[in-house]
């Protein structure tokens, strides 16, 4: 029924984790598995592999074309996308469930980080709110196979940002829901950069995006601003 798609590139420390998670969340199900890798030069391929992970090495690097690439490899009647450093909730494919056979074409999770810190805390807990401008990648991704093939897919030619600009077009081909659960993401993003300092940096990138600024001048602000970057 569902296929977990989850993209890589160097996650070497996070993948076996992040796999073995999956499972122990998935309850009586047995969803299929797939790691879309992007090149990694680490242990990533070799890790997902000996964690029963279908692996699948994209001939290029980029979260939009990795997801596309897992999509149409994916049985599963709904796709689940989920990043390498997320861990969803637990009997997440029968919350998931649950909504698609009430209505729900596509949604995701709020999310919580792995972080104790208070401003995190505070972050995470406007995303209960189903306003497109709060929806990012960390907090997954399901849709319904049909809805995801209508909707053209993840945008390839968009390197930051992607996440976002789907999800416009998937609300435009049925009901969007976030459900009242949470994915944990790592917050090594935050600790490596500090945590005020990365979210202002990720406010800068949303409104630059939003101020219609072109995707080099984003990636260029990306990496110039953002350390341990893996774009």
């Amino acid at each position: 029924m569902l296929s977990v798609i989850v993209p890589t590139y160097n996650e070497a420390d996070q993948v076996g984790q992040t796999i073995q998670q999956i499972r122990a969340a998935a309850g009586k199900h047995e969803p299929q598995i797939l790691v879309v890798d992007g090149g990694s030069t680490d242990d990533t391929v070799r890790l997902a592999e000996a964690h029963g992970a279908v692996v699948i090495t994209s001939a290029r690097k980029g979260r939009g074309a990795q997801m596309n690439i897992g999509a149409t490899v994916a049985k599963g009647e709904i796709l689940y996308f989920l990043h390498a450093d997320s861990i969803p909730p637990r009997q997440f494919i029968d919350l998931i469930l649950g909504a698609y056979r009430q209505g729900a074409k596509s949604g995701c999770f709020r999310l919580a980080f792995d972080h104790p810190h208070w401003f995190l805390k505070a972050n995470a807990w406007f995303t209960r709110f189903n306003v497109n401008g709060l929806r990012f990648g960390d907090q997954s991704l399901f849709v319904a196979r049909d809805i995801f093939a209508r909707s053209g897919g993840f945008r390839e030619d968009l390197t930051v940002m992607e996440d976002q600009e789907i999800i416009h077009r998937l609300k435009k081909l049925g009901k969007f829901q976030v459900l009242p659960h949470v994915v944990v993401t790592s917050a090594r993003k935050y600790v490596d950069n500090g945590v005020f300092r990365m979210q202002g940096i990720f406010y800068l990138i949303w409104s630059l995006y939003y101020l219609g600024f072109s995707q080099p001048h984003l990636v260029a602000v990306y990496k110039k601003l953002i350390r341990k970057h893996k774009l």
